[in-house]
């Protein structure tokens, strides 16, 4: 199997794919993109590890049951999202492997054979794999959010490509709740056009750009709390040296807002 690209996903607002005759076409593009994936990469990954914005521990964690639960984690969602089931396996043996990979590169790593998928999994892997056939394995962040902590977490992980594990980071490039409409436009573009700028920097000056986030236009406007920009820190550190595309973008998502995906590979 050839090295596989890493992605990272803005993965759109709660249980979307699972309210498409509600959503009508504000999700058409995001969802597009994300049935895509498999044509792009044209294998079947042995396993999908997701980098989540929405789990952090004070040690790296990884889900590590062999039939993951559900996590509802919004609310104010219609009642059948709050049923909505995404049988896709775990991955224990991938679980370990990672925790290996950390604790040698010396990033301290724990199991969490309780943990279940939360809605940047589960919503973002639904267009991916519809038949949840694949396994999924989910990293958190490490509380301090440190851009270079995750970057080398991401390099620790890249031998994993090789191997047939699909990593995707699940994020978001623009997350300011306060300012998820009209209100946030101008940052997020701003923000959004300072993204792609650094994607297309050579790899070195890329990460070093990258690092140095807060330094961009509109940066703290964008991610008052940046969990939902770290899972790019870890896919780019694990493709380092590989070209980025952006394989998603929308300059009105929510009616105004620019939000985008990466793919390094």
């Amino acid at each position: 199997m050839s090295t596989l690209p890493t992605y990272f996903l803005s993965h759109g607002g709660g249980p979307w794919p699972f309210m498409m005759d509600q959503v009508g076409d504000r999700y058409g593009k995001l969802d597009a993109s994300l049935r895509d994936i498999p044509c792009q990469i044209g294998v079947t990954p042995k396993a999908v590890l997701v980098i989540t914005a929405h789990w952090e521990g004070r040690d790296f964690m990884l889900s590590a049951s062999p039939k993951p639960p559900m996590i509802y984690d919004y609310g104010g969602f219609p009642p059948h999202t709050y049923e909505v089931q995404y049988p896709a396996p775990g991955s224990p043996e991938l679980a370990a492997q990672v925790q290996q990979l950390l604790e040698a590169g010396g990033h301290r790593a724990v199991l969490d054979p309780q943990r279940g998928y939360d809605h940047g999994t589960f919503s973002a892997m639904y267009p991916v794999y519809p038949k949840a056939d694949v396994p999924i394995v989910q990293l958190s962040l490490k509380y301090g959010l440190d851009p270079q902590t995750h970057v080398e977490v991401g390099r620790l992980l890249a031998p994993l490509r090789d191997q047939g594990v699909l990593i995707i980071g699940s994020g978001l490039s623009y997350h300011n709740l306060r300012a998820f409409n009209a209100q946030g436009a101008a940052a997020s573009h701003a923000f959004d056009q300072w993204l792609q700028q650094t994607m297309a920097l050579p790899p070195a000056q890329r990460t070093a750009q990258l690092l140095e986030w807060e330094r961009a236009p509109a940066a703290r406007m964008a991610h008052p709390r940046e969990e939902h920009l770290l899972p790019l820190m870890v896919v780019l550190g694990a493709a380092e040296t590989d070209t980025a595309s952006m394989p998603y973008h929308e300059d009105a998502f929510m009616g105004a807002l620019a939000v985008s995906s990466f793919r390094f590979g």
